[in-house]
This record gives C-alpha cells, structure tokens and sequence, in this order.
C-alpha cells in the first residue's frame, strides 16, 4: 500500500521563514568594528521564523550566536573576555552603565575602544534576568545602555513596556549612537528593513480573510501587546484602515 505524506512547508534556511515570505532579499550586512555576540535564550531559539536575534545576526557580518542560559563555563565566551589589549560590554540598563546616549565621541572611544564585543541577552525580560542571575562572568562585565525614545515597531509580540525594544531595535538603536560617536561609521538607513517586512508580511496574514487567524476587529486601533495584562486582555488590535 502506498503511503501519501504530505510535503511540508518550503523554507529558507537562511532566515528560517516559509519562501512566500522570505526576508533575504532585503538583508543587507553591515561590517562593524563592534563584535556583537548574541546570547540566545534556548526559547527565543526556537522562534527561529520570528526571533529579531536570528535577524540581526545576519544583517551584522561582525555578530555571532551563542545559545544557553547559564553561560559561567562558556568555553567561548570566556575566550573572548581572556583576550588580552580588548574591551567588552553587556547591553543592559542600569544605574552604573555607561549611557550612549549622553556620552561625548571622546568619551565613547575611551571607554569601549576601538573594537569592542558587545554582548545581547536575547530574549524575553524575564529569560534575560535570570540568563544574567546565573551568568557569573557576565555579571563582572561594564555595562552600556542608552535613553530609549522610540516605540517599538514589534506590534505582534507581546512587550513589557511600550518603550521596550525587540533585539534588532536596540542593536539600530546602538549602530546609530556609536556612529554619532564616531566610533562605527556604517550605514544603519536599511538595517531594519527586513524586519519591517517580517512585521508587514505578518499583519497581511492576520488580515487576510481566508487565513484562520483572520482578526474581524477592523475599527480598532493598532496597540502593541501587553506581557503582563489578564490573559483575557492579551490580543492584538489592528485598524486596517491605518494598515
């Protein structure tokens, strides 16, 4: 007896995303001095079609991916941070952190160099404390941050703060201030051009009529979610007269 299996969805298995809606094209890698290493939650891993972190790291030829959670033993990361004449960096707000966003051009090179590694916690806020809690060696490293000031355009997915920014975000956010700083002199004008896409191909299929998530709430406004509302708060609103 013959057995009919049905064929699963074509991917790129470079951006991890169905070829009718491959990012690819719209990918363009950036050469940095800043080496960004991304610290991946093991739950933002397996978001490889939606996961910002995936996405930067292909537009950052500059950039690499490390998985975990506990990163203490890390033989790689613990390379990079024994390098002898290099700086590195955790991007994580605090009080002690230095701010990019108030910090002169002389004082930005001083304090991170010429080629520093700057380390992401990818992942939600709550992975991100917790891969922080029990990350002994990242704990000792300076930290940087920067004064938000933009709403994040990641309206799909559920974000603590209106402010909050997903990982391609920040890492423009960050391009964007070292540039100021002259310490990069890259161009940022496309760097979240792929990651609009990702949203606009997202939106057309919750708009879409014959799709089974189609949403019916045509007449209401556009909101990013809320992590922490009551569950039965927890939707997505779209105005698709503003789409």
């Amino acid at each position: 007896m013959q057995v009919e299996i049905e064929n699963p969805r074509v991917k790129c298995y470079k951006c991890m995303r169905p070829l009718s809606t491959c990012i690819c094209k719209h990918i363009n890698t950036l050469q940095t001095k800043t080496r960004f290493i991304i610290l991946m939650h093991p739950k933002e891993y397996k978001k490889e079609k939606n996961g910002t972190g995936t996405m930067t790291n292909l537009q950052l030829e500059n950039s690499e991916i490390i998985v975990g959670v506990d990163f203490t033993n890390n033989k790689r990361i613990n390379e990079i941070l024994n390098q002898e004449n290099s700086t590195s960096f955790l991007l994580y707000p605090g009080k002690e952190s230095f701010n990019l966003s108030t910090g002169k051009s002389a004082e930005i090179n001083t304090v991170m160099g010429t080629s520093p590694y700057l380390f992401i916690l990818d992942g939600t806020w709550p992975c991100a404390r917790k891969m922080l809690k029990l990350s002994k060696n990242l704990q000792t490293l300076k930290r940087v941050s920067f004064d938000n000031k933009i709403k994040s355009k990641f309206i799909i997915k559920q974000q603590p703060e209106p402010l909050c920014l997903s990982t391609i975000e920040s890492v423009y956010t960050v391009l964007n201030l070292l540039n100021e700083g002259d310490l990069e002199n890259c161009d940022t004008k496309d760097f979240l051009l792929p990651f609009e896409k990702m949203i606009a191909h997202q939106l057309d299929y919750i708009l879409n009529p014959n799709s089974k998530y189609y949403l019916t709430s045509g007449n209401k406004e556009i909101m990013p979610k809320n992590l922490y509302k009551k569950k039965t708060e927890r939707t997505i609103i779209f105005e698709q007269e503003k789409i």
